[in-house]
């Protein structure tokens, strides 16, 4: 992908939310290949030293301030980020991710339409399946989202559909399995406050940031009792919004594709990988596990590979492992050094 990619005039990319490494790989990727992007964020969780790109700090249901925006960049298209993901906290304040998630969508689709800017890439899950039946998890397997995690974004991917039959809206629904890893030269990844992603907890233990080190997973029917998942490099799921973009700007066409790699990997196997390359020796303990997850996430991706011509590059354990520790051993105490 390069500028010859793009039409005379550069195409203008609205991407909200910014407080995941996925976010700042894809602005990266997207300035690559010659579109102007501008970030909408409240960075409640973000971090304004990792946005290489123009920046409106706000809230989505600021609506003057989105109308303001939409009026001022004109947009090509919006790819939808921003949104609440723990999956544990909505289990206990469901009315936050509805509120946050679903609501502010809204307003965001309502000014899309006002102003014409009918593409949209949104951001969505493998939460939606809530606990498959079978694996590997295709796109027309049903859906039955068993947290409000999951549920809020499938509530989203419903109105989608609903304003591309009433508005002639097209959207890409990428539903995402676990992202993770960094940038190749260590200079991205990823900075929560608080921390729940596995490979990031682990890496921050191994070095002495997280004290009490704990598996937050259930205890499984699999064969080493751990979840098993399916991890895609966050440089390949940039690519995939990328040809996202694409695939909306040539084909006119809305559809919904799985983000993975086909490949699990358990808990406890992931555990050994970072020990492998940190050296860091863990004393594993099973903590209270976390309500509503499922014991098994792989995906299909064979619609994703043969439609949009997409397929992993950097997601095997070994180089997502890496490239995480990587950034973490650069930046221990994450963007604010």
């Amino acid at each position: 992908m390069n500028k010859k990619t793009c039409p005379e005039r550069s195409r203008r990319i609205l991407i909200t939310g910014s407080d995941s490494v996925k976010e700042r790989a894809t602005t990266k990727l997207l300035q690559e290949s010659g579109y102007q992007v501008v970030v909408f964020d409240n960075l409640e969780f973000g971090h304004r030293s990792a946005i290489n790109a123009p920046l409106v700090i706000g809230d989505l249901d600021n609506l003057p301030l989105l109308e303001e925006t939409f009026q001022k960049e004109n947009f090509d298209a919006i790819i939808h980020f921003a949104g609440y993901i723990v999956v544990a906290e909505s289990m206990k304040n469901p009315g936050k991710y509805f509120h946050n998630n679903v609501i502010k969508t809204k307003g965001l689709l309502d000014m899309a339409v006002k102003h014409g800017v009918l593409n949209f890439v949104f951001s969505s899950t493998a939460a939606v399946y809530g606990i498959p039946k079978k694996v590997p998890i295709k796109e027309d397997d049903p859906v039955i989202a068993n947290n409000p995690y999951g549920e809020s974004k499938l509530m989203i991917e419903k109105m989608l559909y609903w304003y591309g039959q009433a508005h002639n809206l097209k959207s890409i629904i990428l539903r995402y399995f676990n992202a993770a890893g960094g940038a190749l030269d260590g200079l991205l990844g990823e900075d929560h406050q608080p921390e729940t992603h596995l490979i990031s907890r682990a890496c921050l233990a191994a070095l002495g940031k997280i004290k009490d080190f704990q598996l937050t997973c259930p205890k499984c029917n699999t064969p080493d009792k751990s979840t098993i998942r399916d991890y895609i490099h966050v440089l390949d799921l940039a690519e995939a919004h990328v040809k996202s973009l694409e695939y909306l700007f040539k084909k006119k066409k809305s559809d919904i594709f799985n983000v993975g790699t086909g490949q699990g990997y358990s808990t406890l196997s992931v555990i050994k990988k970072i020990s492998e390359v940190s050296g860091f020796k863990f004393d594993l303990k099973w903590g209270e596990p976390r309500p509503g997850e499922a014991e098994t996430l792989v995906a299909s991706n064979e619609k994703i590979k043969k439609i949009l011509g997409w397929k992993p590059k950097h997601s095997d354990l070994e180089t997502i492992v890496k490239t995480a520790w990587l950034w973490h051993k650069k930046h221990p105490e994450g963007y604010q050094k």
